[in-house]
């Protein structure tokens, strides 16, 4: 597409013309006849016009037109002067009004300033949707009034297992947000088209919660877990509980206003028909207060559940369970998009756990599910063994550029055409960026981390 061959995602519609144009400050239209979140960039000579839709629609223009300025565009302050762009019209819009990424902040805490880092990669990518998941078996990562031992105590563990093999690293590790934190992180993110959805996982990967305040479940006393996988503690589904709970999920509500509140209701081994009731009660006090609540796809299991969004992670079919429900439904399949699993078999690759997702296999994912119970896609970032933000890089890209795709662009996709455009046009960007992706080729000698047991499924 001469001279507008770059990862924009892909454009609807692209048209090139002669010239070239001085890096400008668009003159911004709001035009009725574009979709949501879609714009038009028409570049000439003389200047810029950016129609908008809407805000989203305004800072995705902006962003294309950073894309097509080039790699220097990206740089926390420009090395080049006279930037310019090539003339032509561009007018694009979304897939998907859901195109999301799940980063877990539970496992290995991420500070507020990473944190924002990766919201501006999300945003780079046009990705709209910042999945936080909050709490987990190993941390809690976010400061009640109420309760504060949930992060004197549960925010703090001694150790964490390295690989998957049980060996502990003997490494304190913890840390959490305030509510003025995370105001930040929501306001920080809105500015640039990004809803960030809070989860508190419940009635399983409790453990941090337990630990805090025992009385939440069956025992008399819980340690905050330093292994990985599925813990078998689950909360007790008694009233006094429910009451807790509520109370968090409050605070969580005015802090986050995003429309959808995830509650978590995976992995719950030994769970009764009183804990199912008690994700169900939960779930209506969110709808009680004008949110819609998001669960894992086993909540399908509850009966009289309130509508919700469904995210399909086991598989696709859960989706389309999920759909025939009557509830909204979120693609996130663990065997296409979950990008901490291992991008080779090669034995360099550190920490080989999960499925083998390439590159090639993210950029190929297509979810079986369509029609209006469809809102989109989420890739996921989990984080046992992801113990920095290099590790996140590592995993998360390129593949997350290829995924941003997916979920942009609509049609056919040929892999022979994308890899040129990442190559040539987008991992410059990444490197603009300082983001430590993975090469194409596999990784550096300092990315490997040898002898680290992994664990594949």
């Amino acid at each position: 597409m001469s001279s507008f061959d770059t990862l924009l995602p892909r454009p609807v519609s692209v048209v090139t013309t002669e010239g070239s144009c001085p890096w400008p400050s668009p003159v911004d239209v709001r035009a009725a006849d574009l979709p949501a979140e879609g714009y038009r960039l028409e570049i000439s000579p003389s200047g810029v016009v950016l129609s908008c839709a809407d805000a989203a629609g305004e800072f995705y223009g902006r962003q294309t037109l950073r894309q097509l300025a080039g790699p220097d565009a990206f740089r926390a302050a420009s090395l080049e002067t006279g930037l310019t762009l090539p003339c032509g019209v561009v007018e694009d819009h979304p897939r998907f009004g859901w195109r999301g990424c799940l980063l877990d902040v539970a496992r290995h805490f991420r500070t507020k300033a990473e944190v924002l880092r990766f919201v501006d990669l999300l945003a780079a990518h046009k990705l709209n949707v910042l999945n936080l998941h909050l709490t987990d078996d190993q941390g809690w990562r976010f400061d009640v009034p109420e309760y504060p031992k949930l992060t004197s105590v549960g925010a703090w563990r001694p150790s964490s297992m390295t690989g998957s093999g049980g060996a502990q690293d003997g490494r304190p590790h913890g840390g959490f947000y305030t509510g003025d934190d995370l105001r930040e992180i929501v306001a920080y993110a809105a500015a640039r088209a990004i809803t960030v959805v809070p989860e508190i996982d419940i009635p399983g990967h409790a453990r941090a919660a337990l630990a805090a305040y025992p009385a939440l479940g069956t025992e008399s006393s819980y340690e905050i877990w330093t292994s990985w996988g599925i813990s078998t503690s689950l909360l007790s589904p008694s009233e006094s509980t429910l009451d807790f709970f509520r109370t968090v999920f409050d605070h969580l509500l005015e802090i986050f206003p995003s429309p959808v509140i995830a509650l978590g209701g995976d992995e719950t081994p030994g769970a009764t028909d009183e804990h199912r009731e008690f994700v169900r009660l939960l779930a209506e006090h969110l709808v009680s207060r004008g949110r819609t609540p998001m669960g894992w796809d086993e909540v399908l299991d509850i009966g009289g559940l309130p509508p919700m969004v469904i995210g399909s992670w086991q598989h696709e079919a859960a989706g389309l369970r999920a759909a025939e429900a009557g509830h909204d439904v979120v693609m996130c399949p663990e065997q296409h998009v979950y990008l901490d699993h291992r991008q080779a078999e090669h034995p360099d690759e550190p920490i080989p756990v999960g499925m083998v997702h390439t590159l090639e296999d993210v950029y190929a994912y297509e979810p079986a599910l369509t029609g209006p119970r469809l809102r989109g896609v989420q890739a996921q970032v989990w984080s046992e063994h992801l113990d920095t933000v290099r590790r996140v890089d590592y995993m998360a890209f390129p593949r997350l550029s290829a995924f941003a795709e997916v979920a942009w662009s609509a049609g056919a996709r040929d892999y022979a055409e994308f890899l040129p455009r990442l190559r040539d046009h987008h991992l410059p960007r990444l490197d603009a960026l300082g983001v430590e992706y993975r090469p194409l080729d596999g990784p550096h000698p300092w990315q490997t981390r040898p002898g680290v047991p992994g664990r594949a499924r």
